[in-house]
């Protein structure tokens, strides 16, 4: 089930709300479980087993890891962690090994064909961080077994994040406030995350999908849809994060931000702190400060740099483009480091810009490759005189879609939120708003509703990894 349906938004969703808040404080807890696991039951019925799995590892290792000292407290940290991890990398990577094993080889092993469970990315790293946090003693075990499945399972951020860590939401699993200005606030920013998915994300979503289907392709379109599919996953997945986020608020958690305008950035460093924030910060507290981060030699470092960004890019997908993906931003990474810091200071802001958005743009290209060959097709219709530099249909689909260019890139952008929080400031500028709210909210679930009645393109990106 996914939050842009009409299944979630009419039927699951309010019966979820008005059940949680008719209930009593201690049995909300119980009725959010209980919603979450059949929210992952109505998508993948069979692999429920698998998340109650994952659950039970981690509960049970919790309570053992704390107990333990020394070496036999490591060999437990060990033990859960591969477990989980292990269910990641079998029902995720299997077929990846052996269709590199054959190509390699030679060898002709069969695929298992697996379907990837929706979501295993991002619970299994939650199910990991508990136990090496509860290791570390950051935070003490949780002793009741439904508060930890609550936090594994919650449906607002299960299928695609943000990556919440326990100690975040620690205390709200036992106490947590609710009030009409956390839920309305939490209506507010769903509404905005459902706008950024159907009404942008799903239509730049139909030009990249004229795009492949196209015999008609010239450069300048080559270029059109880097730019499309950029904004696209931009505002496919910062969309699910706003509306996750929104969630949490309307039941009273509060979820880490997730991005924060990454294509205003002036860096690949910068970049990569506002975009999929809780991704990163997982890597680089669980993976590169543990291998020593940038207090190493510098061979060292660029070892830890190259294997967190290896690491990125397989989280992303089992297929050879996403490693390539991740070692591209690495290399990017460390070129920066090295650059220095006088050098980069004089650079004037526009170019830095510029050349955050190319080397973005290039980035995301073969991060939607078609295998190893697509990304080569793809880059040389970019890159050289392969193809008419334009043609009538590039020119055709560049007039059809220039409005919604212009939207997606202002959008991008603080913008618009700027502009809110300076009419805020102002006393008639705050009715404005208020009054305007609401309005705006009702409007995006008019627009929504017509577009999923119509059977529109609705895909989600972010279902695959």
């Amino acid at each position: 089930m996914l939050f842009s349906s009409l299944t979630f938004l009419f039927v699951f969703l309010p019966v979820v709300l008005l059940g949680y808040y008719i209930l009593p404080f201690k049995l909300k807890n119980i009725w959010l479980l209980l919603s979450s696991l059949f929210f992952y039951f109505y998508g993948e019925p069979k692999y429920l087993i698998l998340m109650i799995a994952v659950i039970t590892v981690s509960y049970v290792f919790g309570l053992i890891t704390e107990k333990l000292s020394g070496t036999a407290r490591k060999i437990a940290l060990a033990v859960s962690v591969l477990t989980t991890l292990s269910a990641l990398i079998f029902f995720k990577y299997t077929d990846f090994f052996i269709s590199t094993v054959n190509t390699a080889f030679g060898t002709e092993f069969d695929l298992l064909k697996i379907a990837l469970p929706i979501g295993i990315s991002f619970f299994t790293f939650q199910a990991i961080s508990y136990n090496i946090d509860v290791y570390r003693g950051d935070v003490p075990s949780q002793k009741n077994p439904l508060n930890l499945a609550l936090y594994i399972s919650l449906f607002p951020q299960l299928v695609a994040g943000p990556i919440v860590r326990y100690s975040d939401i620690e205390r709200d699993l036992r106490e947590r406030t609710h009030s009409l200005e956390s839920f309305t606030l939490g209506v507010r920013r769903f509404a905005i995350g459902l706008a950024k998915k159907i009404l942008l994300a799903n239509t730049l979503g139909s030009l990249c999908e004229i795009f492949r289907e196209t015999d008609e392709k010239s450069t300048l379109f080559f270029w059109l849809y880097a730019v499309a599919y950029s904004l696209q996953v931009y505002f496919d997945f910062s969309g699910y994060s706003d509306m996750a986020i929104g969630l949490g608020s309307m039941f009273g958690f509060k979820f880490m931000e997730n991005f924060r305008h990454p294509y205003v950035s002036r860096s690949v460093t910068e970049f990569w702190r506002r975009w999929h924030i809780s991704l990163g910060s997982w890597f680089r507290d669980y993976v590169y400060i543990p291998m020593g981060g940038n207090r190493v030699k510098k061979p060292r470092f660029i070892l830890n740099i190259l294997t967190v960004w290896f690491l990125t890019g397989f989280w992303h997908g089992a297929d050879w483009t996403f490693i390539i993906w991740g070692l591209y931003f690495a290399v990017l990474l460390l070129i920066e480091k090295f650059i220095p810091a006088k050098i980069k200071d004089k650079s004037p802001a526009v170019i830095s810009h510029i050349y955050l958005i190319f080397v973005v743009l290039v980035g995301f290209v073969i991060f939607n490759g078609s295998g190893v060959e697509g990304v080569v097709s793809d880059l040389r219709g970019m890159f050289t005189a392969a193809y008419p530099l334009c043609t009538d249909i590039t020119l055709y689909y560049l007039r059809s879609y220039a409005v919604l260019f212009v939207i997606g890139i202002i959008g991008a952008t603080p913008a618009a939120k700027i502009c809110v929080q300076k009419l805020s400031e102002t006393k008639i500028g705050s009715k404005i708003i208020s009054a305007a709210e609401p309005v705006f909210v009702a409007c995006v679930m008019i627009a929504v509703t017509a577009y999923l009645i119509d059977g529109s393109y609705n895909p989600f990106l972010y279902f695959r990894f």
